[in-house]
């Protein structure tokens, strides 16, 4: 990459990478000065997190290199020995943003590449506080919103995340051997960790992944508040859409198996639910 593509623009890899995911990354909905910063902020990301789930790399190979892209981002190491984290200092310099949410997220890369296993729900909770909240605190600094809007946003975040754990569950153990399932409810329910690479849920893991299911959607309901918390109003509409489609989610979750198939919207279910949300927060805003 060159040294101009560097303080301009992400990575063509990154912007490939986040057309896939389940929920819009700096979709249209933003502000056009806004969206290279949050695509910055995804591709440190993004390429971070591959380091974490590379299941060729040991544990130690991959604390190492996370520990670059920390000194890149802190000033350490030379910026240049990390492209991602080099680009993301300059959005940080340039926005006043703090590199706390970045840094968060190294944390939880860290976690995953020696602590595989989630004891409780409450320690998934802490787990999505590292790897999940900050991309949404992150966001709504870059827009300038206020505090008010850090409690919605986190539900929503964590739940964007447990709902990705979800559809993810079997892959999840069989490629990297990681289990984000709380451990207290699967042995409650007698379910071994061999039942995630089974071809179908058991009864016993069903019933695990329900509850999971219903404390997410908790969350959701905590997540409501957001898009009319939001002061700027492309950013307020983004949200309600991405609050749309996590509901979606969790409602085509609910009685599947994720470990036969994994379950999500469609690119045409998602466009016309985004589609839906929109106007009907525009229009919410305009009648408040």
């Amino acid at each position: 990459m060159t040294g101009s593509a560097l303080h301009l623009k992400p990575t063509g890899t990154a912007v490939a990478a986040a057309r896939q995911e389940n929920f819009p990354v700096a979709s249209r909905l933003m502000g056009p000065a806004v969206r290279p910063h949050v695509m910055r902020f995804y591709a440190f990301a993004r390429a971070a997190d591959d380091i974490a789930d590379d299941p060729a790399l040991a544990p130690e190979e991959k604390l190492e290199r996370l520990a670059r892209f920390r000194g890149a981002l802190t000033g350490s190491l030379p910026p240049a020995e990390v492209p991602e984290a080099a680009a993301l200092r300059a959005t940080l310099d340039e926005t006043g943003v703090s590199s706390d949410h970045a840094l968060a997220l190294l944390d939880a890369f860290e976690h995953d590449a020696t602590r595989p296993r989630t004891r409780s729900w409450a320690a998934l909770l802490d787990y999505c506080r590292l790897s999940a909240n900050p991309v949404g605190r992150m966001v709504l600094d870059l827009h300038g919103e206020g505090a008010r809007t850090r409690g919605p946003s986190d539900a929503l975040c964590t739940a964007l995340q447990i709902l990705n754990h979800l559809q993810d569950c079997g892959e999840d153990y069989r490629r990297l051997g990681r289990i984000y399932l709380p451990a207290d409810w699967l042995a409650e329910e007698g379910v071994p960790e061999g039942a995630l690479a089974a071809p179908a849920a058991s009864p016993a893991l069903g019933r695990v992944l329900e509850r999971t299911l219903v404390a997410t959607n908790e969350l959701l309901r905590a997540a409501a508040p957001l898009p009319a918390a939001i002061g700027n109003r492309r950013l307020a509409l983004e949200a309600a859409v991405i609050l749309r489609l996590a509901r979606a989610l969790a409602s085509r979750l609910k009685g599947a198996d994720p470990i036969a198939d994994r379950v999500r919207v469609g690119r045409g279910a998602m466009a016309a639910l985004g589609l839906s949300a929109a106007i009907q927060e525009g229009w919410a805003r305009v009648r408040r």
